[in-house]
């Protein structure tokens, strides 16, 4: 029974570990995308807790090692499904926008201004700001890139 206890015992770290400080396998690169720490520490706590059921129902000590590792297995490789799943309905970072062309909405200048950006799927309108002074309809390009703010210079 002291198997069962251990391996659960460092699922349960592996778990906790993969949850305050992230994926702790995310340098190894084993099959599509990784193996999630947390799907390991599922199917190790998974192992531990069907282990020690099946011990306490008085099956024998090769059962329990195969109902466990039959459970572990299961419950990893379901955990892992949804993490692959959950990481491939995440966003794809925004487009760079050095190189996008816009049209300014207000007079633009050092002292800062405002820019409606063509083709840029995250935000159209951004705050700007151009080395020289600009009037509001002059086409523009974006050259850099402060935070949410755009440099800009004319097209």
């Amino acid at each position: 029974m002291t198997v069962f206890f251990v391996v659960g015992a460092i699922g349960l770290v592996l778990l906790v570990l993969s949850l305050v400080v992230g994926e702790v396998f995310e340098s190894f690169e084993i099959g599509d995308g990784g193996i999630s720490g947390l799907a390991v520490g599922i199917g190790a706590v998974v192992f531990g807790a069907s282990g020690v059921l099946a011990l306490s129902s008085d099956l024998d000590v090769i059962w329990a090692y195969v109902i466990a590792v039959a459970f572990a297995i299961a419950a990893g490789l379901v955990a892992q499904l949804i993490v692959n799943r959950l990481a491939d309905s995440e966003d794809a970072p925004p487009p760079p926008l050095e190189g996008a062309y816009g049209v300014l909405t207000a007079t633009t200048g050092p002292e800062g201004g405002e820019v409606r950006l063509e083709g840029v799927r995250d935000l159209e309108s951004r705050l700007a700001w151009a080395d020289e002074p600009l009037e509001a309809g002059t086409r523009v390009v974006v050259v850099g890139v402060s935070g949410s703010r755009v440099h800009v210079t004319r097209a």
